[in-house]
């Protein structure tokens, strides 16, 4: 089954098997592990936004973004939806943003040798 078809139901998926639930984590996470889809993730968590905006915010090429987008529409984590003739990106959730947030934070501590906390 895709990553799209589950994240769907998310929060009845805890009816649903451990090991279930650790496969469709694992690969929203190695999404999440490319440096475009994170900045672009990180760019829609601010709100929705056009592929010009996106590529402007990313620094990759219109056609990089553009495969990415569909990676991440394909796997149910983007929504689309036409104004004009733009298509614009917005996050399906907020767990979404707020793991994307997480994960910088993440960084943040790593970089600039912060404390651990809670």
């Amino acid at each position: 089954m895709s990553t799209g078809a589950h994240l769907a139901g998310a929060h009845g998926s805890q009816q649903q098997g451990d090991g279930e639930r650790l496969e469709v984590a694992a690969a929203v996470l190695a999404l999440l592990a490319d440096r475009t889809r994170l900045a672009l993730l990180q760019r829609l968590g601010a709100g929705e936004a056009d592929v010009t905006t996106l590529t402007e915010a990313c620094g990759a090429a219109r056609p990089s973004v553009s495969q990415h987008l569909a990676k991440l529409r394909l796997a149910g984590l983007v929504a689309t939806r036409k104004d004009g003739r733009r298509v614009v990106y917005s996050l399906r959730h907020g767990h979404l943003r707020r793991l994307v947030d997480e994960a910088l934070s993440v960084a943040d501590h790593q970089i600039g040798a912060l404390p651990p906390h809670d």
